[in-house]
């Protein structure tokens, strides 16, 4: 009798199998549920509890309130239906809340690291920044004076070349008037000589005709 009830409730398992679609279920809060290699207490417990929470796919989905699973390791057995739940316990919702609250708070302060890097490079960028506009204001009022420079230096050069040429000029004069002057000397000289020249003969002229001049007025007297 117990052969045939087996019997039927393989067969029947072998049924529901094919009819249903496994699906993924979850042990509730109970802590442990023994997994046996049959639908009912009577057959041996081939594990002693699976952990509440562990994910299982089921298999078959009712056989006299049982349910045939399916383990993470690959292990397959029954356990009572009423121990599966289509949702996950709330401690492994809160573990999952928690792993993301983890991972959430890992990436906020990965974010949070490159964000200072960031502005740490802002910075580091704005310094030099700044310090290049410094350098460039500086090259600026450089090349400014430079080019004030450049312009008085190209003035003061047209003027010294006005200077030079006005000089050369009056040196030009001056040679003009030192041989004007030095003609002049020697003209002065020439006509100085020639003066004294006609002086003398002059004196010779006046000692030839006093002494003519004085016999005349004696023959003069006698007559």
């Amino acid at each position: 009798m117990r052969l045939i009830c087996t019997s039927l409730m393989v067969l029947s398992s072998l049924l529901l199998s094919v009819l249903a679609h496994a699906q993924t279920m979850y042990i509730d809060d109970t802590l442990f549920v023994p997994l046996r290699s049959g639908p009912s207490t009577s057959y041996r417990i081939i594990h002693k509890g699976i952990r509440s929470g562990t994910s299982v796919e089921v298999l078959e989905a009712d056989i006299e309130g049982y349910a045939k699973v399916r383990t993470p390791s690959g292990l397959e057995g029954f356990m009572p239906k009423r121990y599966l739940v289509a949702e996950p316990i709330a401690q492994v919702k809160l573990d999952r809340l928690e792993k993301k609250h983890a991972e959430l708070a890992r990436s906020f302060q990965q974010t949070k690291q490159e964000l200072n890097s960031l502005q740490s490079e802002h910075q580091s960028l704005q310094a030099q920044y700044d310090a290049t506009q410094k350098q460039l204001d500086a090259s600026q009022k450089e090349l400014s004076d430079i080019k004030n420079i450049s312009a008085n230096a190209l003035s003061l050069d047209q003027r010294n070349r006005e200077l030079r040429e006005s000089n050369e000029q009056l040196r030009n004069q001056l040679e003009l008037l030192q041989v004007e002057n030095m003609r002049l000397k020697d003209k002065s000289e020439s006509n100085m000589l020639m003066i004294g020249g006609g002086l003398v003969l002059l004196g010779v002229l006046i000692a030839l005709i006093l002494p003519m001049i004085k016999t005349s007025k004696k023959s003069d007297s006698w007559a």
